[in-house]
Parts: structure tokens; sequence; C-alpha cells
């Protein structure tokens, strides 16, 4: 730790610490801006330097911020991770699991090295950090602990297997961990949010027809109707945490689908079937290399599509989630 980094910590020693993962744009960062607000030291954390540095420009001013590079899917470097804050900066009382990939393609342009990924980030990476800091926090008798799921993570979407196979079990683990941590003083929530307008259309990776998948996703991504402020989202999801709900659902388009799906289950995937026809389709084999999102809307070139993610593009600035000229078209975060 540096020596700016121990005078800032000894400064606000009184304040709670907040551990967000995936903390450096889009729905993290703002998650992490909320968390200041409301008088908590924050360490967020990414694979990319470069952006958790744009990060912390951006939270400048918020309150006491502290980075880290770490990799979700990395076991070794969680509990490294866990370690050095529990010991150097003090005790972790809440932990956001917010890191993510987004791969929009039909299932024949995936692999299992897709899922791979997805689940790895998505599954793996909330289930080691919660056992990693759980410990500590039923010693202390008090900690809040939140998963990042989503709609997708309760009725599976077309052209989002990986991240949809994810979801489902992030959603399972999160829930059972609520109810496990009952009467502990401890609280698990699991935040199920809808789309959110973070600016997330830029950074997911399109397979198959990638122009043509960006085409669909970019726009319900952006447009207010079907996608909600994710400023507003970040509020409502850092109330609930702190007030430790078990469950937070976000958006109204996702409590339709999670009740249409509790009532009509069958009729809800062959809706999604439907919708599955209706989509793009892509090379009949898998292997094939995803594009970043940024890169699949200047292939398409659409002034349509252009016009209908003007907010996207905008969150997209404000959360650090545009594109840098210098990315490689797989992204770290």
């Amino acid at each position: 730790m540096s020596h700016d980094e121990k005078s800032e910590v000894s400064r606000t020693a009184e304040a709670p610490l907040a551990l967000v993962l995936g903390g450096s744009r889009g729905l993290g960062l703002l998650i992490g801006r909320e968390l200041l607000e409301r008088g908590h030291r924050i360490v967020i954390t990414a694979r990319d330097t470069v952006e958790l540095e744009r990060a912390r420009e951006q939270l400048d001013g918020w309150g006491p911020v502290l980075v880290r590079t770490c990799d979700v899917r990395d076991r070794h470097g969680i509990r490294q991770l866990v370690d050095e804050l529990e010991e150097q900066v003090g005790p972790i009382e809440v932990l956001v699991t917010v890191a993510g990939v987004i791969q929009v393609a039909p299932l024949e342009s995936l692999t299992v090295e897709h899922f791979d990924e997805a689940i790895e980030t998505m599954l793996w990476g909330p289930v080691q950090a919660a056992m990693t800091v759980l410990p500590a926090m039923r010693r202390r008798g008090r900690g809040r602990i939140a998963t990042i799921t989503s709609i997708g993570g309760m009725v599976s979407p077309p052209h989002l297997l990986p991240y949809a196979t994810a979801k489902f079990g992030a959603v399972g683990f999160s829930d059972g961990l609520a109810a496990a941590l009952s009467g502990s003083g401890v609280t698990a929530t699991t935040v199920v949010p809808g789309l959110m307008r973070t600016g997330s259309q830029d950074r997911a990776q399109f397979g198959g027809d990638a122009p043509k998948e960006y085409a669909w996703f970019a726009p319900a991504a952006s447009l207010p109707l079907l996608s909600v402020d994710a400023e507003r989202a970040a509020r409502r999801i850092v109330e609930a945490v702190l007030r430790g709900k078990p469950m937070v659902v976000l958006t109204p388009m996702a409590w339709v689908g999670i009740r249409v799906r509790g009532l009509a289950p069958a009729t809800t995937t062959r809706l999604m079937g439907l919708a599955n026809r209706l989509l793009p389709s892509g090379p009949d084999h898998g292997g094939q290399h995803l594009v970043e999102g940024g890169r699949a809307g200047e292939r398409l070139a659409s002034r349509t599509v252009h016009a209908l993610t003007v907010l996207g593009r905008r969150a997209a600035e404000r959360t650090n989630e545009h594109v840098r000229p210098d990315r490689h078209e797989h992204p770290e975060g």
C-alpha cells in the first residue's frame, strides 16, 4: 500500500469498508459511487489497470477510493486481496460482486469455452468472493453480501445462453446463501436487474453475424421503454443491500418476466424459441471469434441504430464503458 493510500485509510478508518468486484465501469462504478455517498470507503477491482485509474479519477471527490487489479476467476487472487484488506485497511463490511461478461450469439456460434468464461466469471466469481469474506463476517456477526444477477438468471433469453447459464447459477447460490445465513447477522442480497442503460452494448461480445446481433441488442439496452436509468438502479441496489433485503428486482419488465415464467413456464420457453428464430442466424460451427460491441457497431454503420442508441452511448461515457481506441476486441473488466 502506498503512503498516500495509508494516509487516506488512516484518515477515514472509522468509515465502513465496501469491496466492489468489477467496479471500474458500468453498474459497478455507479454502485461504488452510491456507497461513497453513504459514507463508505470503497475498494474497486477489475482486470484492466487503465480502466481502474480512470474510475478512480471519476470517483475522486466522492470519497476515499482504493483500486486493486484482480480477476474474479482467480481464487488465489481473491483470497490474497481479502486478506490484504482485512489486515491493512479494515474489516470488509460490504461485498458486491458485479464483474461479468455478455456474449451475444446464436448457439451454433458458441463453444464450451464461451460457457467456461461466463460461468467462471459470473458464478464461480461470486461464490469464491462470498465464501472468502464470510468467515470474518460471521465472527463479527455482521456483514452485507450482494450478487448482481439478472433477469437472464430467471428467464433464459435467446442468443445469451452462456450468460443465462451463469446467471441462473448465481441466482441459486445467492438466494440459498441468504437462507443459510438467516439469523447470523450477515445478509445476502440477490439483485435481479433487467436491461439498464450502462453502455454495456459497447463492451458486450458478439458472435454469429456480429453487426446484426449488435443491431438488436444495442437499442434494447438503450431505449427508455426497454431499459432503465442505471444511476437510479444503483441507488435502489445499494439501499436494498444495506438494509439486508434478500432480493431486489429492479425493472417492471423483469417482474413481468418472472411472473409469466412462474405461471406458464412451457409457454415462456416457446416464446423464447420464437424470438430465437426471429434473431440472426450464425455459421453452423463453433469456435468463432467474438467481436466487441464498439467494433460490431462500426461494422454495422447504421444511422438508425446509431440514433436508437444515443442514450446508451451517453451512458457509456458517464460510466467508463466507452471503448478506447487502443483496446483489443476482447475486453478486460
